[in-house]
């Protein structure tokens, strides 16, 4: 049948894997480095995939497809859920204990103090949240700052995300977040880049929905790595 179906320009991609995490039939998957559809009958082709990818790789077409079987799709990520029964290994929330052991080779020492960091990914309700000092960093930042673990991560909780290629709305997490914990103060470090005024508006947005009156402040962040501006 002729039907609307997403195209991946090969030459475009830049293999970050946005659009196989956007894509939520699975049609998606890297190879050698590179983002293929690997099954007409998974997508939707609703381009869910599309907002996600940064390069413009991806695109819609009129072709030739099999149609879109949503009963193979489920099966599909009942047989995926059935291999993997605790969910992501990578997503398991822990706290991390830091020791006093002195670094190698001189190196400074990571002041990461909880795992997940991916606002998405983070458990509303986790232990670390109580108390906690809050540091919610658009992922750009730590790449940019030098000194990004001792000047922004040490002594806080750290979410991180980029509202750009999540394409999503953080607030409602973030309400959740600030509603269910005891949140001492939030520091938000962002880039100099417009779209980073994203993860900006969703703190601001979570705390006017959270109803809590908590501390926080904006860090601004070039990227030449200097510290433009702290409100």
């Amino acid at each position: 049948m002729i039907r609307r179906i997403i195209e991946i320009d090969q030459q475009k991609c830049n293999g970050c894997g946005a659009c196989a995490a956007a894509c939520h039939e699975g049609a998606i998957a890297m190879v050698e480095g590179k983002a293929r559809l690997m099954r007409d009958d998974y997508c939707d082709g609703l381009g869910d995939c599309l907002p996600a990818c940064p390069a413009g790789a991806i695109s819609f077409v009129e072709r030739e497809a099999a149609a879109y079987d949503e009963a193979a799709v489920l099966a599909a990520k009942a047989e995926k859920k059935e291999k993997l029964p605790c969910g992501c290994p990578g997503t398991a929330a822990k706290a991390i204990h830091r020791t006093q052991e002195p670094a190698v080779c001189d190196a400074p020492s990571s002041q990461l103090r909880q795992w997940p960091v991916q606002i998405k990914l983070a458990p509303v309700n986790a232990p670390w949240f109580d108390g906690a000092k809050l540091l919610i960093a658009a992922d750009c930042t730590a790449y940019a700052y030098a000194n990004f673990h001792q000047d922004f991560i040490k002594g806080r909780i750290t979410l991180v995300g980029c509202p750009k290629l999540d394409s999503v709305d953080y607030s409602e997490k973030l309400t959740d977040i600030l509603k269910n914990n005891d949140i001492r103060s939030i520091t938000v470090a962002r880039m100099e880049v417009p779209c980073c005024g994203g993860i900006e508006n969703a703190v601001k947005k979570a705390l006017q929905n959270s109803g809590r009156l908590i501390p926080w402040n904006v860090v601004t962040i070039s990227t030449g790595g200097r510290i433009l501006d702290r409100v």
